[in-house]
């Protein structure tokens, strides 16, 4: 009697003891998204000190990372994505860069892309200027950024390097601060079927503008416009005078409105009482030798 009381026990504390040990896996599965036998081996080494296990998993993945970026750097990165990101005043474009389309589109990519977004959007706000500024971040100056989390954009490319197992560069940012008085929209093309706090897309487009109408959908027009015609400069009606032909037209006033090609851009801002005070536009993979100033777009005066 007693030796079957004495077994009943230990075969209860052996499932509790395994149902306790599934728990701890699952969430740190949930947790760093590492796969089943990593985490367990994690689990094993630092005796179910889920924290512990984690630091593990996530140091053995960036000198994984770190490996295979030194292997891969020279691979040619001609895919990727453009990052928008907008909060009230300030925003930026970012564009990553990868090896193939396949991983461009993988959630995994679209989380690095998130998290330096973020990063970017904290530097924006850290940088603290007044009015309307805007300003370009190399590779070199994104690679240091910090995360949320404090760790390195450099060190999240090296984790999705491991991931991913592809070359990734974080290529180029553009931030863009406004007062309050003006309005700031963000968008991005193709458009995600569910947008989020991120945008993404293989074109994005900044505005800044001032309305009476409606302005986040008036902002995500004019940017549909700036993405698909791609002007050099906003144009001052006063100054610019149109180019003989629409097909050569790269100023923004006097190109025909994408949505309505039966007008001009001029006549949709007189119609709605905007006034357009800057914009910005990315393509993924475009050459940024040869590109305008950005730190100096001309605009209406």
């Amino acid at each position: 009697m007693l030796f079957k009381t004495i077994t009943r026990c230990i075969s209860t504390n052996n499932v509790l003891w395994q149902a306790s040990n599934k728990s701890l896996l699952a969430k740190l599965r949930k947790k760093t998204g590492y796969t089943f036998a990593n985490c367990k081996k994690a689990l094993e080494l630092h005796e179910n000190d889920v924290e512990k296990a984690e630091k593990w998993l996530r140091d053995q993945a960036q000198a994984l990372g770190w490996s295979k970026a030194q292997k891969l750097q020279g691979r040619t990165t001609s895919q990727g994505l453009i990052a928008v990101i907008t909060n009230q005043a300030h925003g930026a474009l970012i564009e990553i860069n990868c090896e193939t389309d396949f991983v461009a589109r993988n959630k995994d990519f679209h989380g690095l892309a998130e998290v330096v977004a973020d990063a970017v959007l904290k530097h924006n706000l850290n940088v603290g200027l007044n009015g309307h500024n805007r300003f370009m971040l190399d590779a070199n100056a994104l690679k240091s950024l910090s995360a949320h989390d404090g760790i390195s954009v450099a060190d999240h490319s090296a984790l999705a390097i491991g991931t991913l197992g592809e070359n990734i560069a974080v290529k180029r940012a553009l931030c863009m601060s406004v007062p309050n008085d003006v309005h700031l929209v963000g968008f991005s093309h193709p458009a995600a079927s569910e947008p989020g706090k991120v945008l993404y897309g293989k074109y994005g487009a900044l505005l800044a503008f001032k309305t009476q109408d409606n302005p986040i959908e008036l902002g995500k027009q004019l940017c549909q416009h700036i993405i698909g015609m791609n002007p050099t400069k906003v144009g001052n009606p006063e100054v610019d005078e149109p180019a003989q032909s629409s097909d050569d037209e790269a100023t923004l006033i006097h190109q025909e409105f994408i949505l309505d090609p039966s007008i001009k851009v001029q006549q949709l801002l007189d119609e709605t009482n905007t006034q357009i005070l800057d914009f910005a536009r990315f393509e993924m993979g475009e050459s940024i030798e040869g590109q305008q100033d950005l730190d100096a777009v001309e605009t209406a005066g």
